[in-house]
């Protein structure tokens, strides 16, 4: 948490002062204090005149790489303003926040931020990256603000490069490798890797490197050199053409108790995990070793465990050995910008558009195919595809042409995107679906939706949890052609009394009221939710009793939802959140 300093220079920002050290967890100091607090603090706030904040700070001020950020409101708190250290010491950020909590003006002078440029200085920290490049990083910020041609050449993924694809200004250009790098055409070429490459001569580089490897690693019993194995490691890696990019250490749980290992944790902070071996015998690797299955037990340590450490990840680089170590280096799948294509199964909401997750949005803008369910998917939802892409709904194709025309574009190293309803994993049909890519050996991955339960229980302003009454959702259906299991037949799972939502059910209605009758009370309130969040959207309340009639009366079809429950309207019962004399957790450590 940021240590800031409130300094209330007039008596008319007495009221200010306090709303931020409640909001951001600042103290109060005099600002005869402010030289003493200058390398103890991370920001300073001044409530009062700028040309009194700016005489006070002007003794200390000395690097923007060392200065704490200063920023300052003025008495009334109508404007917020960026003082010093805007990008590297957050003042820009604090500022924004600052005048967020006030409703006040933010006045930031940066260059970049009053152009929407990326804040080049500040992309390190906030995305944990190194810097690797040997030109000074002034010059390159001065190229790039000022709009020269500029590459940008990525070839990992994490969350800074999803940033910098998604806020790509218009004179950066992405470029596959070096080799697309003339010269002639650019000035500047910033790089996200974590492999040793150079730019072409007469260009400013700025090289950053991600921390997204795992590093696998063996040792020998003891080793009096470890304390250099550290830089070994690095050098081995560099020399084969690998910047060091770990955010993790992995090796077999017989080391635990090395010194190389505590040094790692204890000295550099880094984080250790440790596999038994045989955690480490299940994974296949390159290199197993029978001298060191006799020792350990498992045929591999540092290629298994780098393996296992980067969530079966990609082997980068195979063991290496040194005097006392080995190491090999793994990469996650998904920091790995994928060559083959990869399908995404994304949950596209209920059935307003707008319901859709910001990572399903951004899926759907950089799709090259996007095949959504057009029964029950609106088409809107599609527009955003970007020029080029096949958008095909599925409503008149068979599993088999699904998978067909998926295939061929993954084939084609394309993005796919299969848009269902809802959240996939409830009712969603894609069991089929991850059989035929996991049998073709197919990269996917699922973006989850929002259910109809959850909007039935907007729509219906209902909370579906009340304290001491109920504590259960139950996701269900009737059993109409689809049989259920003994165990889950609804009369049973009334028994519970819980919030019951009842999926697919409409056509059956009359034996779901017969079943649930069972064990409900006839006067439970329900709620029969049509087309949930479309535009023709109808919702109609009753009890139980009257629940085959609402239904019948009012021709509702297969996409109605169907609730059960005294959490309906229910507005009795109160959470202990709301407990004068509960704690909040965060409170209870603070004190």
């Amino acid at each position: 948490m940021q240590k800031i300093a409130i300094i209330q220079i007039s008596e008319a920002g007495g009221e200010i002062a306090s709303m931020l050290k409640r909001q951001l967890g600042a103290k109060s100091i005099q600002r005869s204090d402010v030289g003493k607090e200058w390398k103890r603090q991370d920001a300073f706030v001044f409530i009062g005149a700028m040309g009194i904040c700016v005489r006070t700070i002007a003794p200390y001020i000395k690097d923007k790489h060392e200065d704490p950020a200063v920023v300052c409101i003025d008495s009334l708190g109508q404007n917020v303003i960026s003082v010093l250290s805007g990008h590297i010491g957050g003042a820009n950020e604090l500022t924004r926040d600052i005048a967020a909590l006030l409703g006040a003006r933010e006045i930031i002078t940066t260059q970049s931020d009053n152009q929407g440029f990326w804040a080049l200085d500040t992309l390190a920290e906030r995305f944990n990256w190194a810097i690797a490049s040997d030109d000074d990083i002034n010059e390159c910020i001065f190229a790039f603000v000022n709009r020269k041609p500029t590459a940008l050449l990525m070839d990992i993924r994490d969350e800074g490069t999803d940033y910098l694809e998604k806020t790509l200004p218009s004179h950066v250009t992405i470029v596959k490798s070096l080799a697309d790098v003339d010269p002639k055409k650019y000035s500047l070429v910033i790089m996200v890797t974590p492999y040793s490459l150079c730019a072409p001569a007469g260009m400013l580089e700025l090289h950053f490197v991600p921390m997204i490897g795992t590093l696998g690693f063996g040792l020998a019993n003891h080793p009096d050199d470890y304390e250099e194995i550290y830089d070994q490691i690095d050098e081995a890696f560099s020399q084969i053409g690998v910047l060091p990019c770990y955010h993790r250490y992995c090796t077999i749980d017989v080391k635990e108790d090395e010194e190389f290992c505590a040094m790692l944790e204890d000295e550099y902070n880094e984080e250790v995990l440790f596999f038994t071996a045989e955690e480490l015998s299940k994974v296949e690797v390159p290199n197993p070793s029978k001298t060191v299955e006799k020792h350990v037990g498992t045929p591999s340590v540092c290629e298994a465990a780098a393996i296992l450490g980067s969530n079966h990840g990609k082997l980068i680089i195979p063991k290496v050995k040194g005097k006392n170590w080995t190491a090999a280096l793994a990469i996650d799948y998904n920091h790995l910008r994928k060559e083959q294509g990869h399908i995404e199964i994304v949950g596209a909401g209920p059935g307003d558009p707008d319901l859709i997750s910001v990572r399903g949005r951004r899926f759907l803008e950089q799709a090259d195919l996007i095949l959504y369910a057009g029964s029950l998917v609106p088409k809107a939802l599609t527009e955003c595809h970007k020029p080029g892409a096949v958008v095909r709904s599925s409503a008149e194709m068979n599993l088999e042409e699904q998978c067909a025309l998926m295939k061929e574009h993954y084939d084609r190293g394309h993005l796919i995107v299969r848009l269902h309803t809802g959240d996939p994993c409830i009712f969603g049909a894609i069991q089929e679906q991850m059989a035929f890519f996991d049998a073709n050996a197919m990269d996917y991955h699922i973006t989850p939706g929002i259910s109809s339960f959850l909007a039935a229980a907007a729509e219906l302003r209902s909370q579906f949890t009340i304290p001491e009454r109920t504590q259960t959702i139950i996701l269900t259906r009737g059993e109409g052609r689809t049989p259920m299991p003994k165990k889950e037949r609804l009369h049973i799972l009334a028994k519970s009394q819980s919030t019951m939502c009842i999926f697919l059910s409409a056509a059956i209605v009359d034996d779901v009221q017969k079943e649930l009758l069972q064990e409900y009370s006839e006067d439970t309130p329900v709620a029969a939710c049509y087309h949930l969040t479309w535009p023709d959207q109808q919702i109609y309340r009753g009890i139980l009793k009257d629940l085959a009639k609402i239904v019948h009366d009012n021709h509702l079809t297969l996409t109605t939802m169907l609730v059960v429950g005294e959490a309906i309207d229910n507005r009795h019962g109160q959470s202990e959140l709301y407990n004068k004399h509960f704690t909040h957790l965060f409170r209870q450590g603070e004190a």
